[in-house]
């Protein structure tokens, strides 16, 4: 798989002549312009902020990495793990941070869906980009990754479904990244009232040994009565830097059921948001973790109920093996409209060595009086028992480990409506396990 070229660095040479090559809409040139300024005025993450004082990117240099500077040559891209078997209403492809292929089939094409390239569709569908860009979810401010990507996103994909139309194919979203490549991908997914979809999103290197950066965004925007099943699967090579600020926005009634799978990178650092802002709203977001080696993966997640009569449930699992470490910082807020809420968030850890470490911080600040909120966390070793009950039964004890941990996740995977999703993340995190320590 060969990747894009690119210019020196992150420097304002590099990005003014990234800017200009680009050939976008004067309100979006403006917008990174605005996002670069940011960039260069912040510092870099402190050590001792309760947002990154359990992460360490001190080993992370930016200018070993660069901007791309013209379109990859792609003859060999990774197959897709979570499509296989699966009938698709359409998929978009890229590679470090260009759009590669998109294809929607015909019949969701004439009822108005529009899914593909958000490099292509901003020219095509400007106005409805423009509406929703950075209007609502994600913040180019918040920090300086954040202030990164709102300058430089590439290669991003779209996904708009009108009013009442509901896709009830799934859709395929992959980011591909090269050996030592940059993805600045960004995804921007429209929901009207009363539509439904299903879409799959996939990251992915060539190589389990893969470097590279990944600096992204996620905003899902629902509208009233609007139904979303997400899955969202991280499977990058094990050198690659991953920093993400993820949200979605529910009005009235909407339902949104979000699964993430984090399994690839050195060190992921991801903030994943969801704001209830409509009476009725709910959501299902569940997370499993999968750490090996020295990996580092960084989640903090929110739970924000604006609105009165919503419903929220975080579940968060993790295994960890050999001297990898896991965080989940998980937040409800309540609002002080936000009366009859039932929030519940949840994070359990299996530690399968002696040297490995799971940092689990539940949290909850709440400004209503008449709510239900609630939160868990465990962590605990592989009981000794069930492996020798298994082998018993035939198991050989790293295949008796294997079956533990993915019963462990079931929970998870259970609540995956495609069975060859389920089956493909079971396997996938079988062929990491290894004996137990």
């Amino acid at each position: 798989m060969t990747g894009a070229a690119t210019t020196a660095g992150f420097n304002s040479a590099a990005f003014e002549a990234f800017r200009k090559n680009r050939d976008e809409p004067d309100w979006l040139q403006k917008m990174r312009q605005e996002s670069w300024d940011a960039f260069c005025q912040m510092d870099w993450p402190a050590r001792n902020s309760e947002e990154w004082q359990r992460t360490d990117i001190r080993l992370f240099k930016l200018d070993r990495f660069a901007l791309p500077a013209s379109p990859p040559v792609a003859t060999d891209l990774p197959a897709s793990l979570l499509s296989a078997d699966v009938e698709l209403a359409g998929e978009a492809v890229s590679l470090d941070s260009y759009g590669v292929r998109s294809h929607l089939a015909n019949k969701w094409r004439e009822k108005g869906v529009l899914f593909g390239s958000l490099d292509e569709l901003v020219h095509q569908h400007g106005d409805l980009v423009r509406k929703h860009l950075f209007a609502r979810a994600a913040n180019p401010h918040f920090d300086k990754f954040a202030a990164l990507h709102g300058a430089c996103w590439s290669g991003g994909h779209l996904l708009y479904v009108p009013r009442n139309v509901v896709v009830d194919e799934p859709l395929l979203s992959m980011s591909a990244l090269s050996d030592g490549g940059v993805d600045l991908g960004h995804t921007l997914v429209i929901l009207e009232e009363g539509a439904e979809a299903t879409l799959l999103s996939e990251k992915t290197s060539g190589e389990e040994s893969a470097g590279g950066l990944h600096c992204g965004a996620l905003e899902v925007l629902q509208g009233a009565g609007s139904r979303l099943r997400f899955v969202h699967l991280q499977n990058w090579g094990r050198g690659v830097w991953h920093f993400a600020h993820q949200k979605a926005i529910l009005e009235r009634n909407a339902s949104l059921q979000w699964t993430a799978a984090a399994l690839g990178s050195r060190l992921s650092k991801v903030n994943q948001h969801v704001d209830l802002a409509g009476p009725g709203a709910e959501c299902d977001v569940n997370g499993v973790m999968f750490t090996e080696g020295k990996q580092h993966l960084s989640y903090h997640t929110q739970q924000r109920h604006i609105a009165p009569g919503c419903r929220s449930n975080f579940l968060y699992k993790s295994a960890l093996q050999g001297a990898s470490r896991t965080v989940w910082r998980g937040m409800i807020r309540v609002d002080k409209d936000a009366q009859q809420t039932n929030g519940y968030q949840r994070n359990d850890n299996l530690l399968l060595s002696d040297s490995c470490r799971a940092d689990s911080i539940p949290g909850l600040q709440i400004e209503a009086d008449d709510v239900r909120c609630t939160h868990g966390s465990t962590s605990g070793r592989v009981d000794e028992e069930l492996i020798f009950y298994a082998c018993c039964r035939g198991y050989t004890r790293q295949e008796a480990i294997r079956a533990i941990v993915i019963g462990f996740f079931q929970q998870v995977f259970d609540r995956i409506t495609i069975e060859s999703v389920r089956e493909a993340l079971g396997q996938a995190i079988a062929r990491r396990v290894q004996d137990y320590e």
